[in-house]
């Protein structure tokens, strides 16, 4: 199994929705598309051996894969997915309040963002009704420098959980965080579009994208897709967005069609072969 598989818990959510140990998942035969991104689907330094199946979201990340001359693609929807179809949902319509905000954030490895924090702040107060949760990156809320901005600033701050790295170390219910949080929230916002906007919308949240995109310092030519954002995914960005609309593409980048019943998921990621 590649190790990126076990990264926010993924094969643990497809493993509970295949009616197995979440736990213990098996081995993945194949490669799980991890996060969003607007090219292939997987990260710049992330680049599945030839043969591999890679297991992509969308249609959008195997189209753009193989523009690329990548192959081997079978698209599966988003793990998220699956975990959000088999959680129930005890928070009313009525008790979501507030929104949850997540700054752009960089990577342990070797990514980091920079930016004026104060003036992010202050584009929140100016915006945002009700109270605001501030979730922070792993790598940006174990830097004090960084977390106390926002603590400061009087908002709740918190953390979903590590991403992990070779098998361990991960937060293995990140995502099962991600949701239970996602619910209890009106509004999802951001200023990047990112993977939380996405599953943000799949649970029933307005979402919003501004403020200071920050800078992507080290990105990987060809990755730091923020010039193209506005002009590929215009209903996405402002203050207030159409749901529908936002909705509709959040369902098309996650590959909400593309999801497939436990047996046959199973099958397509080898867990039924003993």
């Amino acid at each position: 199994m590649d190790s990126s598989n076990h990264w926010y818990g993924h094969a643990h959510a497809m493993a509970a929705y295949c009616g197995l140990d979440p736990s213990r998942p098996p081995p993945i035969q194949g490669v799980v598309q991890h996060g969003w991104t607007f090219v292939h689907g997987f990260g710049s330094a992330h680049k599945p051996p030839v043969g591999m199946t890679k297991f992509s979201w969308a249609d959008v990340s195997r189209r753009r894969g193989q523009t690329l001359g990548w192959r081997d693609y079978v698209s599966i929807g988003a793990p998220f997915l699956y975990l959000n179809s088999i959680r129930p949902n005890d928070i009313a319509e009525t008790e979501r309040e507030g929104t949850i905000w997540y700054p752009f954030h960089g990577t342990a490895d070797f990514e980091a963002v920079t930016g004026d924090h104060e003036r992010l702040i202050s584009q929140i107060r100016e915006t945002e009704h009700g109270p605001v949760t501030v979730c922070l990156y792993y790598v940006e809320y174990e830097q004090p420098e960084v977390r106390q901005h926002y603590e400061d600033a009087g908002f709740r701050v918190i953390c979903h959980g590590h991403r992990g790295s070779k098998w361990s170390g991960g937060t293995h219910n990140f995502l099962e965080n991600q949701l239970n949080e996602l619910r209890r929230h009106k509004r999802v916002a951001s200023n990047r579009l990112s993977t939380a906007i996405f599953y943000g919308l799949a649970t029933g949240c307005e979402s919003a994208v501004y403020g200071d995109p920050m800078v992507f310092e080290g990105a990987a030519t060809g990755f730091d897709g923020e010039r193209l954002f506005r002009a590929w995914y215009p209903e996405m960005f402002g203050e207030v967005t159409d749901y529908e609309a936002t909705r509709a593409r959040a369902d098309q980048e996650l590959g909400a069609g593309n999801l497939v019943p436990p047996n046959e998921l199973a099958q397509i990621l080898g867990w039924d072969r003993g």
